[in-house]
């Protein structure tokens, strides 16, 4: 479930960025020791591989699949999203739909709407549900997930991040259901190597309606075309 980048994330095939009628056409790839999104692990505490291919028009338009391998029981996930970004002065702002795919689990797949805003080197979010196969409990229609992040970069290709989240679910305190909303919290740093890529080490913690309060720390590598 690729976040801005705030997430960890990567490319099914290896495209050099090229010039297509004033756009262009990017890739990533990447491998995590736990694929960690928004507090939580998709992967059941083991590595994934993850990649994606980007599509970017001058105007401020965009569009892009990511795919990342989960758990052996719910298989890959799938990523589609599109949006237009843009930004005026120290602020941006970006504005669009991604929806969550699973081929081999269709009945747990959603679709969010989202806008976000950044200021220098803050920013800050909110996604909400649009659409979804699930009839109850987290990550059905309603839910909201808004976060606020901040990062820094330090000199010879250091850089520092820190994220804090909220997932609010619509179905929270429903009697069957219980208390599932959360918070959680990571921060980061990552050393960009150039053509080597960037490696990031992540320490991360969520509140324990998340169903594990553990603190997890995790190492992930990226690389773009």
């Amino acid at each position: 479930m690729k976040m801005t980048k705030i997430a960890l994330a990567c490319g099914a095939a290896l495209l050099g960025t090229v010039s297509v009628a004033q756009a262009e056409l990017s890739a990533n790839i990447g491998v995590t020791s736990n694929y960690m999104w928004r507090g939580i692990t998709l992967s059941d505490e083991d590595a994934a591989i993850s990649g994606g291919v980007d599509y970017t028009h001058e105007s401020g338009f965009y569009l892009g699949t990511w795919a990342s391998s989960t758990t052996s029981e719910v298989g890959t996930e799938v990523d589609l999203y599109g949006g237009f970004a843009g930004s005026s002065g120290d602020v941006g702002y970006d504005v669009g739909i991604v929806g969550y795919l699973y081929p081999n689990e269709k009945d747990i797949s959603f679709t969010e709407i989202y806008g976000k805003l950044s200021w220098k080197w803050i920013e800050g979010g909110v996604y909400y549900t649009v659409s979804s196969d699930i009839d109850e409990g987290a990550y059905t229609d309603g839910d909201l997930y808004y976060y606020v992040g901040a990062s820094y970069e330090l000199q010879d290709g250091w850089s520092l991040g820190a994220t804090i989240g909220y997932y609010d679910f619509a179905d929270d305190g429903e009697a069957g259901v219980g208390d599932i909303s959360y918070m959680h919290y990571e921060a980061s740093v990552t050393k960009d190597a150039g053509d080597f890529g960037a490696l990031t080490m992540s320490i991360g913690e969520a509140e324990e309606e998340s169903g594990s309060d553990d603190t997890h720390v995790w190492v992930s590598w990226t690389k773009s075309f």
